[in-house]
């Protein structure tokens, strides 16, 4: 079930709002202009591939491309192996996530499988947005932000570009999502 959470960013042992209603959730992003929407969801094999997921929500997919005009959409999928391999490039990935940050584009992300954490940092507030399979947000540009997937990523989600580059990040040095309770905490206090 989604999961908004809301501190100031000065007292993250303060809760100022905390929300499964997916409605109540949608109305608090549409303030920050995040779009927030709920899809029905699909059966999807193991290790689904790309075109596999991209099929599997083709129609939802054109509408938010045509929508929002989007040049590029893929599909990812961070599936634990549980090789050493596949812990350390989840480490570095989400080490990398975990640090404050912009794009100059929008970044727009549907999970079709899983869960991942948005922090946005607007004003004086945090809004941790938990996203599970069914969600898709649209993180405004210049948005100041960070995502934690967890300690094991397992996630499978469609990801949309208005720039064939992807999402640059904009770091800005600052250590704040060091002080908010991270994924693996939301997730367990469900």
């Amino acid at each position: 079930m989604t999961l908004l959470t809301v501190w100031a960013d000065d007292a993250p042992d303060e809760v100022l709002l905390r929300s499964t209603d997916g409605e109540e959730i949608a109305a608090e992003l549409k303030e920050l202009g995040v779009r927030f929407e709920r899809w029905p969801l699909v059966d999807l094999p193991a290790e689904p591939t790309c075109d596999e997921v991209l099929e599997a929500y083709s129609d939802q997919v054109q509408r938010v491309v045509d929508t929002e005009g989007y040049v590029l959409v893929d599909a990812m999928s961070m599936i634990p192996e549980g090789t050493p391999e596949w812990a350390e490039k989840a480490a570095v990935a989400r080490e990398k996530f975990l640090s404050e940050h912009t794009h100059d584009d929008d970044e727009d992300r549907f999970f079709a499988r899983g869960a991942g954490v948005f922090y946005l940092h607007v004003g004086d507030r945090v809004y941790a947005v938990l996203c599970e399979a069914g969600d898709l947000i649209s993180v405004p540009a210049h948005t100041t932000h960070w995502f934690d997937m967890g300690t094991r990523p397992d996630y499978v989600s469609v990801r949309f570009f208005h720039d064939e580059d992807g999402w640059v990040g904009n770091f800005t040095g600052s250590r704040l999502a060091d002080s908010f309770p991270d994924f693996d905490t939301l997730i367990a206090s469900k």
